[in-house]
């Protein structure tokens, strides 16, 4: 039996908590408020934690840098009911075990609970406050991505970053480098296939005066410019496969060799990207292997825009504020967005979206706005079947109508219908109960859980 402390100011929440966790076969105590939870703990000892985020007073991220200040901390999972990129990165980064988002069901807890008593030989290390990255999303898929930034952020572990064209890569390396202990030292990024073969060494490594033909100066190179900070070498899988024995020299002795002159030690944390199929790229003789697996020590995976739908209204909301001039998006124009393929990815969406702010006269964006953009041709919706009237029921209809076939995909099966939609199943449910779209619980619902 496990001491577990439960700190939120909300009553219901934290009976709900509490009942579950005894369930589980643990002991509980309460805290009302951060000021309470520390005060507790002053006083006792507790094994585990269930940190609300948003209280009156001394919010969680607080509690938590607070806690990780004690010796011995216990490990944290905080809860919230408003994730966002920023507080996901910043309480992975601050130590907590993981970040949930509220409601949590019973599954999701016991797992919270057993990593977290798992947990206990191998305390994280304290970490620091970080400034805010322009990650945006709430989707599964990219909430992933935002835990893994923090966790890793502060390690010097090599990072491979894949995705398609446009997902996002630089800005996941630059929200490692400013995460982490590297933070206001310099962030190189290299496109390893915008440069020629002939002068990518010298672009990398640098060279000396005299080593060539047109050498008539030092140059220090993209290894040396990122000295003590953060070097992205873009576009990885392009690289010529000579080129890469000396990437992968580099990168085990932690040496450069400038052209025509001598090694030196270098202390960069070198993170790679590649929209390839690198293991594909290995098995045709084009990759190195064991560069491959030099690189792919901490793997992060960047889910295309169709892949993440729930966060493209989101995105594109964010690109509108940061263009300025207090557009809005309308209901249709939500549904547009929502129903475009985006081969192009965020890059694409910001790219519509700076359009629309600039061409656009008025205060709305409607969809005949997005006439340069295409519908998916499955699209299983038409603009007259959305509401006009605001953008929240606009994506409650589309939310709706997502929910509706994912029941239908799964016949039924609400725990293969939210593994389809890519959300927790205890949050299907409460979804379902809002759109009365509840339907009777077939068998393998009631045994998973």
């Amino acid at each position: 039996m496990a001491a577990i402390l439960i700190v939120d100011d909300n009553a219901v929440m934290s009976e709900a908590l509490s009942e579950a966790a005894r369930d589980l076969g643990h002991k509980v105590c309460v805290a009302p408020s951060g000021a309470a939870a520390l005060a507790l703990l002053d006083d006792q000892a507790v094994d585990a934690v269930l940190l609300d985020l948003r209280m009156p007073g001394m919010d969680g991220l607080e509690v938590l840098r607070r806690m990780r200040s004690r010796p011995r901390p216990p490990p944290v999972t905080i809860l919230t009911a408003h994730a966002t990129a920023t507080n996901t990165i910043e309480a992975m980064r601050i130590g907590a075990f993981d970040h949930l988002t509220k409601p949590i069901g019973r599954e999701a807890l016991a797992r919270a609970l057993n990593g977290m008593l798992a947990a206990l030989a191998e305390p994280r290390s304290s970490r620091r406050e970080v400034p805010q990255d322009g990650l945006i999303g709430s989707s599964e898929a990219i909430r992933r991505v935002q835990k893994t930034i923090g966790v890793l952020a502060d390690s010097i572990a090599t990072v491979l970053i894949t995705g398609e064209t446009g997902t996002g890569k630089e800005l996941v390396a630059r929200a490692i480098h400013e995460h982490g202990h590297r933070a206001g030292k310099p962030f190189v990024a290299v496109n390893c296939a915008a440069i020629p073969a002939e002068l990518i060494e010298s672009e990398l490594f640098g060279h000396v005066r005299g080593a060539f033909t047109g050498a008539t100066a030092d140059r220090r190179g993209a290894f040396r410019e990122a000295e003590h900070g953060t070097l992205l070498l873009d576009e990885i899988g392009d690289m010529d496969i000579g080129m890469q024995a000396k990437i992968l020299r580099t990168l085990e002795e932690r040496v450069v060799t400038p052209v025509g002159g001598r090694s030196d030690p270098v202390d960069v944390r070198v993170i790679a990207a590649t929209h390839r199929d690198l293991k594909q790229r290995v098995g045709e003789g084009r990759f190195r292997e064991d560069l491959f697996y030099r690189l792919h020590v901490v793997p992060i995976h960047l889910p295309a825009l169709r892949e993440r739908l729930a966060d493209i209204v989101p995105l594109a909301e964010h690109f509108l504020d940061r263009a300025g001039g207090g557009k809005r998006l309308s209901a249709d124009a939500a549904s547009r967005l929502i129903r475009h393929t985006w081969p192009g990815n965020v890059r694409e969406l910001k790219n519509a979206m700076d359009r629309a702010s600039v061409l656009v006269r008025g205060d709305v964006i409607t969809a005949m706005d997005f006439d340069f953009i295409e519908e998916m041709p499955a699209a299983t919706a038409t603009l007259r079947d959305w509401p006009d009237e605001d953008l929240p029921s606009a994506v409650a209809h589309f939310e709706k109508l997502l929910i509706g076939r994912a029941l239908a995909r799964s016949s039924g099966n609400r725990t293969e219908a939210a593994r389809l939609l890519g959300i927790h199943r205890q949050l299907l449910y409460t979804k379902l109960k809002r759109y009365g779209l509840d339907v009777p619980e077939r068998r393998s619902d009631a045994e998973d859980c």
